[in-house]
């Protein structure tokens, strides 16, 4: 046996050990839940307006859960009564007025939960929606004039820019050019 391997089967055989000498505060585990991860890929998910939007208003988190921030984006849409459509397949764990405006709220599984206002819907909770599925339709009232919704995404309990599951956020790298091949 090489001495490496020696080493580390000799730390593995001790670990018990060490961690019942160090007491019982070592043997603590968190009790907060693990936070499951995004879909594996950017793009994953599906725009829930036809045709893709423009964002009139950026994911804006606030640097602590209490503070003001924007905790989701605000996408343009092409008219008051548009079609809203799930962006994955999910079912729906809410559909009510919160405040002065009516929401819908998909889960996705995973952890993962999106919701949109203002937007009139049908579906009731425990209603199954395909991707792509139709939602409602989009109200007036959140951004003054123009027609359009809010969408946030959550992960968990912490809210996630929704724009990372329908295009790649990623930063753009440049490479230095190539050396031409010597001639």
């Amino acid at each position: 046996m090489k001495i490496p391997a020696l080493l580390a089967a000799m730390l593995l055989a001790l670990a018990p050990v060490a961690a019942a000498a160090a007491g019982p505060a070592v043997l603590a585990v968190s009790a907060a839940p693990r936070v499951p991860s995004a879909p594996a890929a950017p793009g994953a998910w599906r725009w829930p307006l036809n045709p893709r939007p423009a964002v009139l208003r950026p994911f804006d988190p606030p640097p602590r859960p209490w503070l003001s921030g924007h905790r989701g984006v605000d996408l343009a849409a092409a008219s008051v009564g548009a079609p809203l459509t799930a962006p994955a397949a999910g079912t729906v764990s809410f559909a009510g007025v919160v405040v002065d405006r009516p929401v819908i709220s998909i889960d996705h599984g995973n952890g993962l939960r999106s919701s949109f206002e203002p937007v009139e819907s049908q579906l009731p909770v425990g209603a199954f929606v395909p991707d792509g599925g139709l939602l409602g339709t989009v109200l007036p009232g959140h951004c003054g004039p123009v027609p359009c919704v809010h969408w946030g995404v959550r992960r968990g309990e912490e809210y996630v820019n929704p724009l990372g599951f329908v295009m790649d956020l990623r930063p753009s790298i440049l490479l230095p050019p190539l050396d031409p091949a010597p001639g």
